[in-house]
């Protein structure tokens, strides 16, 4: 009976210290995993790092220090998020792959970042295979698995689309974002509110190019991972393409991420994915 008492204050506790972070926050940055947050949060950090002045070269693990994650991770959470009281300079957006829930994220504005569905369900795949080794199936079994594949994601969208019907919101695709990563990171900026300076924004976005990026990740790996970074397919920045489900989905699989979406999507889900150019 005491270890469950234990375990239940633990989470009351989290509970309580997540929400008095989120009421510090000046705006959410969420996605469903692998839709290209990493690159995005280290365009974000590089950019915001330069115009605060912040003396240190940015990298794939001092970037969290300035885009920190939703969570107590004592280096990628909050606890390790080093700009608190310079709101001036820096603006407080929390990262995070969460479902939605409207006690949790309050009434705080959201970036909400998607990715063509296909695209993610493929990148979950070498994921979940290669870099994290939980699971062992088929790619056309990871499409159905339902805590992993398209039942996971369409309740994540369907929770979140309608969690952003009632509050300040920008939605940015990875595919607008990799057609024009200056104008759309222009855009979040103006979002928040934040000064727009084009020469760090240009810095920021060359910094953030999807090849240095990748040989950054070889050298450095991800703060908390332990993966092969001499196989691509374990990387984060593993491709990079946008639209490059075709070079790993037949036309079976794709119809049935698609007929998926189109059966269980909600309308304002659809909508929301309809940001990446797939319409069902």
């Amino acid at each position: 009976m005491a270890s469950i008492l234990r375990r239940a204050w633990r989470r009351v506790e989290k509970r309580v210290r997540l929400t008095a972070n989120a009421a510090q926050a000046d705006s959410f940055l969420i996605s469903y995993p692998k839709s290209g947050r990493t690159w995005f949060r280290y365009v974000l950090s590089h950019y915001l790092a330069t115009i605060a002045r912040v003396p240190e070269t940015i990298d794939l693990h001092n970037m969290f220090s300035i885009v920190p994650n939703f969570d107590l991770d004592p280096v990628r959470g909050m606890p390790g998020y080093r700009f608190r009281e310079a709101k001036d300079a820096i603006p407080t957006i929390l990262v995070s792959h969460l479902d939605y829930r409207a006690s949790l994220f309050l009434r705080r504005p959201v970036i909400m970042m998607v990715r063509d569905p296909r695209d993610v369900i493929v990148s979950a795949y070498f994921h979940a295979t290669r870099h994290k080794h939980r699971f062992a199936g088929t790619l056309t079994e990871f499409i159905r698995d339902r805590d992993q594949g398209m039942p996971k994601m369409i309740d994540y969208l369907n929770g979140w689309a309608a969690g952003l019907s009632n509050r300040a919101h920008f939605v940015l695709s990875y595919e607008g974002l990799s057609a024009d990563t200056d104008g759309r990171t222009e855009a979040v900026l103006e979002f928040l509110r934040c000064p727009v300076d084009r020469t760090a924004l240009r810095a920021a976005v060359e910094a953030g190019r999807f090849e240095a990026m990748q040989d950054r990740e070889r050298v450095e790996g991800i703060p908390a991972h332990d993966y092969d970074r001499n196989d691509v397919e374990s990387l984060r920045m593993r491709r990079g393409k946008a639209g490059g489900f075709r070079d790993y989905l037949d036309e079976a699989q794709v119809a049935e991420v698609e007929r998926l979406c189109a059966a269980d999507l909600t309308v304002a889900a659809k909508r929301l994915v309809g940001h990446t150019g797939l319409n069902v």
